[in-house]
């Protein structure tokens, strides 16, 4: 009579839980950021109202009341440019020093969970990404105050010259604030999740770690339809090269990195394989 013999089933990769984006860090950053931005805007309606209630603009026939205006609105703009510059920098590296810290002390309790002790060190590697981050923080705020500063200097310049009151203008302005302040939200929400993409991206190839499931979040109004098929509608897609990335939308990329893209990976360690 033959032996009947239990088949051994093929390994299965272990995954480590994903790395998710701080919502307390996101929080602190977008208040800060848009404390910034309001404090702009509302230095910007007190002077233009100030202006228009100390002298109405009329149908000029000459460029004097237009040069004028011109030549305050460019002086006020520098000097909110400057402080957004200098703003910027502080508020960057506050962020980029709380997404490292956190993204580190997240992912070493989960592979203290697992029965992996590490000790995070700043290394080369991981100090460029973070001075990428930093970089990319910096330009984002300054960005802010260069394009609403030129959008109001559109919108007074051209209520200058068509002689408007300032009602229609103050409409104008309103809109074009909350535009600086979704502008605002936005990058704090993006560079949250950006950040804590390419931290642990960056740690995940120092442990060696080369493969990795793709996980949508499920999140969302608008989610990237290739994002969720990869990921098997958020059930976890096919493993993808933690290095190389998964081509979507055209081109190579990772979970997080995208604008708006809340998408996590679930690292496979290659010592933790499942051998039940």
């Amino acid at each position: 009579m033959p032996v009947s013999r239990r088949r051994k089933r093929p390994n299965k990769p272990r995954t480590l839980p994903a790395i998710r984006p701080n919502l307390g860090i996101e929080a602190a950053y977008k208040r800060r950021l848009l404390a910034l931005v309001d404090e702009m805007n509302n230095s910007l309606r007190y002077w233009i109202e100030a202006q228009w209630k100390q002298t109405p603009p009329m149908m000029a026939t000459d460029a004097l009341p237009v040069t004028e205006i011109q030549k305050q609105m460019a002086e006020l703009g520098e000097r909110w440019q400057d402080r957004f510059d200098v703003a910027s920098k502080q508020l960057a590296e506050h962020f980029a020093q709380s997404a490292m810290k956190r993204t580190d002390s997240a992912l070493a309790k989960i592979l203290s969970d697992a029965g992996i002790s590490v000790n995070f060190k700043q290394t080369r590697s991981v100090m460029d990404v973070y001075r990428a981050v930093l970089a990319e923080n910096v330009g984002l705020i300054k960005s802010i105050a260069s394009e609403n500063l030129s959008k109001v200097e559109g919108l007074v310049m051209r209520s200058v010259a068509e002689g408007r009151n300032l009602g229609p203008l103050s409409k104008a302005l309103q809109e074009q604030f909350g535009v600086s302040r979704r502008r605002a939200a936005l990058i704090a929400r993006d560079q949250n999740n950006k950040a804590s993409a390419v931290i642990t991206r960056a740690r995940q190839t120092e442990m060696g770690i080369t493969k990795a499931i793709w996980l949508h979040s499920k999140a969302g109004k608008h989610p990237r339809p290739e994002h969720v098929a990869f990921s098997a509608g958020g059930l976890g897609g096919p493993v993808y090269d933690v290095t190389k990335g998964a081509f979507l939308e055209g081109k190579w990329t990772w979970p997080g990195v995208e604008i708006n893209c809340r998408c996590v990976s679930l690292s496979i360690i290659p010592g933790l394989d499942d051998d039940s």
